[in-house]
């Protein structure tokens, strides 16, 4: 009996044991588990919050846009234009004389970006191009009409003013710092709407074939992803620190409206064309006087050259800048003041913040080899003179070939007119190249109406391309004649 308690004793001792040890080690391995997995799901909140990037600093847009809506603006604009109607009899015998012009306003709107404290204001030309009004509305509502300073279709860039002064402005940055995967901030007023931002990165540098290549573009547009729709145009492209460093422009878009890619003119582009607008009511550009063009793999392999980076001189013209300083056909530049530049719109890039008579430094390959040459910069007439607005005009006009003065109110009711300036004498120009002849009265050039002079060297002062002209011969024939204002 006292073996049989004793050994029942010693089994219920053992069996505690094995159930304590047993319950102990699957504890620490149950708590260890546990940990583990908590280890692998807690989030980082600390990135999840705020997006750094990698000079750890905040991805935070809201000072720079602060910074911007109070100093873009919605640009409104009005012109009139003027159709010519073809004589209808039938129409004339049951309803009586009818006008031979029907007059319309059309009416357009953008944005613009204040860039001084006294009221000046960079847009597109293409949003105030040929408007007779430009009403420009701050952000706070208030509402102002605007003068051009000036235009410059071959970059399509203006400058208007407003009479203010006080007014919120942004700080010029620098395009050539901006880097492809950099965020950036556009803001305007697309769709009529009030100050808006959208945010995006640089998705690249250096575009071109944006333009209309009859303006002579000068493009090296930055890509970005943030969305621009129509109304952007003329609006602030800016870094995360406020700085403009582009004007939107245009949008790749099949449909008129955002796809995906937007283009801005770059701001240090766009601080040399205010420059000159200011200073002569025209751009004063430079140009080194080379035919050129971009290098591939198999043009490099055809010509022997080393690398693809550069732009392949084909062909030198008498008497400017290059021919001057000794380039040579076969050669390719590779640097300009000793900025790399690998395509023809880096190029233009470089050379457009530069005037005629400016000395500048240019790298070429020569057989392989660099050699530096000192180049002074001319105008396309092989000049280094600057001119000013007012003798661009006179040029303008001279180039017609034509005296100008009011038409008749006699002849004006005759054809049923409303306006009209009458061709008074020909010399040779434009005007009698194209067989317009003596007594043609002018109504309307690329449909803005014309009623005095005046109006021709307004709408024609900083025409470049094809120019429709359309009017009356005083027998009643209307025509429209074309021409090339190059």
């Amino acid at each position: 009996m006292k073996k049989l308690i004793l050994n029942l004793v010693i089994a219920a001792t053992g069996g505690f044991i094995a159930l304590g040890g047993t319950y102990f080690y699957y504890s620490k391995i149950k708590s260890k588990n546990v940990q583990v997995q908590s280890e692998m799901i807690q989030p980082n909140y600390s990135l999840v919050g705020n997006f750094v990037n990698s000079s750890g600093a905040n991805f935070d847009f809201t000072n720079a846009a602060e910074k911007s809506v109070n100093s873009v603006v919605h640009i409104k604009t009005t012109s009139e234009h003027v159709n010519n109607l073809n004589y209808d009899p039938f129409t004339e015998l049951f309803f009586g004389p009818q006008s031979r012009q029907q007059n319309y306003l059309q009416q357009g709107s953008g944005s613009g970006v204040i860039i001084s404290a006294d009221g000046y204001i960079v847009t597109n030309n293409h949003v105030i191009n040929g408007a007779d009004k430009i009403e420009v509305i701050l952000n706070n509502k208030k509402a102002y009409d605007a003068k051009v300073i000036g235009t410059d279709p071959s970059t399509d860039v203006a400058l208007v003013k407003i009479d203010e002064n006080s007014l919120p402005f942004l700080s010029y940055g620098n395009s050539e710092a901006v880097k492809v995967g950099e965020w950036v901030l556009a803001v305007g007023n697309p769709f009529n709407l009030e100050s808006t931002v959208t945010a995006g990165i640089i998705s690249a540098k250096g575009r071109s074939n944006i333009l209309d290549n009859s303006k002579r573009p000068i493009e090296s547009f930055i890509q970005t992803d943030a969305a621009v729709n129509p109304g952007n145009s003329g609006g602030a492209l800016v870094n995360t620190n406020g700085e403009l460093v582009g004007i939107n422009t245009a949008i790749a878009s099949n449909n008129g409206a955002y796809q995906g890619y937007s283009f801005a003119v770059p701001v240090n582009i766009v601080k040399k064309v205010v420059s000159d607008l200011i200073e002569f009511g025209t751009v004063q550009r430079a140009y080194i006087g080379v035919s050129i063009r971009d290098i591939d793999s198999k043009f490099a392999k055809e010509k022997g050259l080393s690398q693809l980076n550069g732009i392949y001189i084909n062909g030198i013209a008498d008497g400017g800048s290059a021919h001057d300083a000794g380039m040579q056909e076969g050669d390719v530049i590779t640097k300009i003041q000793n900025v790399n530049v690998g395509s023809i719109s880096a190029m233009q890039e470089q050379l457009s913040k530069y005037r005629p008579g400016d000395k500048i430094n240019v790298t070429v390959l020569r057989e392989n080899r660099e050699k530096e040459l000192n180049v002074v910069l001319k105008t396309l007439n092989n000049t280094t003179k600057l001119v000013k607005k007012s003798e661009l005009v006179k040029s303008t006009i001279s180039a017609l070939g034509a005296d100008f003065v009011n038409a008749e109110e006699d002849v004006l009711k005759r054809l049923r007119l409303s306006s009209g300036v009458r061709v008074e004498k020909l010399y040779n120009g434009k005007l009698a190249q194209v067989g317009i002849k003596e007594g043609f009265i002018i109504t309307s050039i690329d449909r803005k109406k014309v009623s005095q002079p005046k109006d021709i060297e307004q709408i024609l002062s900083d025409k470049t391309g094809v120019i429709s002209l359309q009017g009356y011969y005083p027998n009643g024939l209307g025509i429209t004649y074309q021409f090339d204002m190059k």
